[in-house]
């Protein structure tokens, strides 16, 4: 499982004009998963991405997660996040799950993420036209594999 996070001073997600997923300041994270993914790749992608100390403290140094600073967290699925471009111009995904797969998948990290000592989650729609907005604060932006291949 794949993500990208990124630490915002605001985001939301729009499908077909209304807005279905939005926060004020926390964490917008994309999520991919991969075909051999499992609950533990989501157990892990989850806590890294709320226990991930990079908002400031009174020392202005990164310190804090959005739990303790009592922010949000929209998570938006992202098949693309497994894009392979290395050849050619056009990126190839046969390294992301199949659709019905990271569906279920989708869904399940749903469940756990509702659960998590977070002030808001919100979430985008698996498969939908999303457009998704945010106002990357610092900009901060991780990159997370759940198999560490980076």
């Amino acid at each position: 499982m794949r993500a990208v996070v990124q630490r915002c001073g605001y985001a939301s997600v729009n499908v077909e004009g209304k807005i279905v997923g939005e926060i004020s300041k926390g964490i917008m994270a994309l999520v991919g998963f991969g075909p051999d993914d499992t609950e533990k790749d989501m157990d892990y992608i989850l806590d890294k991405i709320s226990n991930l100390r990079i908002f400031t403290d009174e020392n202005d140094k990164m310190n804090l997660s959005v739990k303790d600073i009592g922010g949000g967290l929209l998570i938006v699925p992202n098949f693309t996040l497994y894009g392979d471009a290395r050849q050619g111009r056009r990126p190839g995904y046969s390294n992301a799950a199949q659709p019905e797969k990271a569906a279920d998948m989708f869904d399940r990290l749903k469940e756990k993420a509702s659960q998590i000592d977070v002030k808001k989650v919100e979430f985008g729609i698996f498969q939908a036209d999303m457009k998704v907005e945010l106002l990357n604060d610092g900009p901060v932006t991780i990159l997370l594999d759940s198999h560490k291949n980076f």
